[in-house]
């Protein structure tokens, strides 16, 4: 059954106007985002967008689909580039909006770092490094990134870590990085990054804060770490 051929109570957009968005389900949210269902097949029967939208959060749940890539998506019966570039849309803009909620502009603590860049970084699929550029009030001046890829001691050359930390006159930095895995433990390398980091930070007069590694929903904090031990 077509959308246009259920009663009026029935359809997500009228609803929506009549009781709010509070009063749809998941399902009918995503309908209003994707707007058409799919056109039958010799291989599948059409769907409205409703039991399209019911049929995507079953097989995938709301998460695992946000959490899917554009290359992804498009590999789901039904859903081409546009549908694909709407639902990333909207979760790009609720990462924004979480960003913009409670912004951080000083930071304090590790758990300061994980709050700025946490709906930026928890999805990634590859590993980000970023570094922080912090002046003697702790306050961040600017946010670099580095190199997207899997870390390794050979890429991290100091001086690309350092260059824009002198160029903007930066007191302090932090490095920042994430792991795709959802697991923020440190690897060895890791923790000889940031050992080097520090020397080459002593001799420049620029203290490395700290090394905040973002997982899933949880991070790791090198000043942290050792202020336990």
């Amino acid at each position: 059954m077509k959308i246009k051929d259920l009663p009026k109570s029935s359809r997500p957009r009228e609803r929506f106007l009549e009781k709010g968005a509070d009063a749809l389900s998941d399902a009918e949210l995503l309908a209003l985002i994707l707007r058409t269902g799919t056109r039958g097949s010799r291989k599948s029967t059409s769907e409205n967008v409703i039991e399209m939208s019911n049929r995507l959060l079953s097989t995938y749940s709301l998460e695992k689909l946000f959490d899917c890539s554009l290359e992804e998506l498009q590999e789901i019966r039904g859903v081409g580039p546009s549908k694909a570039i709407q639902v990333l849309t909207v979760r790009e803009l609720g990462k924004r909006y979480s960003k913009s909620k409670a912004p951080v502009t000083k930071i304090i603590c590790a758990k300061n770092v994980f709050d700025l860049l946490h709906e930026r970084l928890k999805d990634e699929k590859q590993e980000n490094f970023y570094v922080l550029l912090l002046n003697t009030k702790n306050q961040i001046i600017k946010e670099e990134l580095i190199t997207k890829g899997i870390l390794d001691a050979s890429i991290i050359h100091p001086r690309e870590i350092f260059r824009p930390a002198i160029k903007s006159s930066a007191s302090k930095i932090i490095i920042v990085h994430n792991h795709p895995s959802g697991d923020p433990t440190p690897s060895a390398e890791d923790i000889e990054i940031t050992k080097q980091l520090e020397k080459v930070g002593e001799e420049l007069q620029i203290k490395v804060l700290d090394h905040v590694i973002i997982g899933r929903d949880r991070y790791w904090g090198w000043k942290e770490t050792h202020a336990e031990q």
